[in-house]
């Protein structure tokens, strides 16, 4: 019984202590991963930035920015070996639940057009595209779209 609750997602605040981890999984996942310093920006400017581990090793992670009644997620991530168990969406409803604490009104994301996984997930979460940031990510062949997508946050109680 305790092995499966150590398996049990627990949410914590990412510090710096853990960068070494999060850009490990970073380049283990992305082509073109966040930084070191992205992730460090991120702590210094006082994100919400948190990690989550399964099994006692971090196994996903998110960087939320909110200001002025509007989130902004920026960073939500899960290492290869957790994918595909439901741990995203669970990430994404703890993200859009700080959201609401910290008193936004809605949630902004961007996404990649190629990234068929995150968009199934966002869509079926109720996201909506916004807009298309022309040639926001770098890519093989130059540069990639971004697909701007946004969900109110209602309060759930009422």
């Amino acid at each position: 019984m305790s092995a499966q609750l150590d398996m049990l997602p627990r949410y914590r605040r990412m510090t710096a202590a853990d960068l070494d981890a999060v850009v490990a999984i970073e380049k283990e996942i992305y082509p073109y991963p966040w930084t070191r310093g992205n992730f460090s920006d991120s702590l210094a400017a006082d994100y919400d930035c948190w990690i989550v581990e399964c099994g006692g090793e971090p196994a996903g992670y998110c960087v939320l920015m909110v200001a002025a009644g509007e989130a902004h997620l920026l960073n939500l991530s899960v290492a290869g070996p957790w994918q595909r168990r439901g741990l995203g969406r669970e990430i994404l409803e703890f993200a859009l639940q700080l959201a609401r604490r910290r008193g936004a009104a809605r949630i902004l994301l961007e996404v990649r057009p190629s990234n068929q996984a995150a968009r199934s997930l966002y869509a079926a979460s109720g996201f909506s595209e916004i807009s298309t940031r022309r040639g926001y990510y770098p890519a093989g062949d130059g540069r990639e779209d971004a697909i701007v997508l946004g969900l109110l946050l209602k309060d759930r109680d009422s």
